[in-house]
């Protein structure tokens, strides 16, 4: 009974460890959207992406609105966006996108962190041929008909759409970002998020114990609040 009772225990804090860097990270990214374009979310599109975002994994309204509140204050600290990149165990590109207030302590985390597990912080540009920027859309799938929508999404830059019963996963160029955004903003399809991902143009295959070494790395990495996302070439 101890032990079940342990597992249970475990696996909650996970979900909760998981959920509240959920939220901080969205509530950065509304940061950074009102520092750039403003407090009302109609006028900042970037903001609407960010709220939007952020009630797509439930995120209280209190917490939005008062994440929104913070960052139109004159005395918050405004945060930076900062892109890292690196080489982890076996040559596995990584690439992280921070958010931060202190850069000279977040890149000391970082260096740090591949330094610990086998691995190299690089130069900026180093692995921009690794990685393509791409707008990846992930909408709930309400009895939608994929074929009926299939052509017009075509029409504002999906260039692939995979769907199943539950959502259906829409990418674009990163440069048709703001036009698909839009597009499923007037048909009022129900977004779940829409983010800007770096998607590997190429994955490397690695033996079970290899991922393991190298997830040790990334999982480090992730924990760290300055760190928004983090991106890797593995298979």
């Amino acid at each position: 009974m101890g032990r079940v009772f342990e597992k249970r225990k475990y696996k909650m804090f996970a979900r909760y460890d998981k959920m509240a860097k959920g939220f901080t990270r969205a509530g950065k990214e509304i940061a950074i959207a009102v520092k750039l374009g403003g407090a009302d979310p109609q006028g900042n599109s970037r903001l609407r992406v960010a709220v939007q975002n952020a009630k797509g994994i439930n995120m209280p309204k209190d917490r939005i609105d008062a994440a929104i509140k913070r960052a139109s204050s004159k005395d918050e600290k405004g945060l930076e966006e900062v892109v890292y990149e690196g080489k982890g165990a076996h040559g596995i590109g990584i690439l992280i996108e921070c958010a931060t207030d202190n850069p000279t302590r977040t890149v000391a985390n970082v260096r740090m962190n591949f330094n610990r597990h086998h691995g190299e912080l690089g130069k900026t540009g180093s692995l921009d041929y690794l990685f393509e920027r791409k707008g990846v859309f992930r909408i709930k799938n309400e009895n939608i008909n994929l074929e009926e929508i299939e052509l017009d999404l075509i029409d504002f830059g999906a260039d692939e759409i995979e769907g199943d019963d539950e959502e259906i996963v829409i990418y674009t160029v990163f440069t048709d970002f703001g036009k698909m955004q839009k597009a499923l903003e007037t048909k009022k399809l129900p977004i779940i998020s829409s983010e800007l991902e770096r998607v590997p143009t190429s994955t490397v295959e690695l033996s079970e114990a290899e991922v393991a070494e190298v997830m040790e790395l990334i999982s480090k990495l992730e924990e760290d609040d300055d760190v928004q996302n983090v991106y890797h070439n593995m298979k």
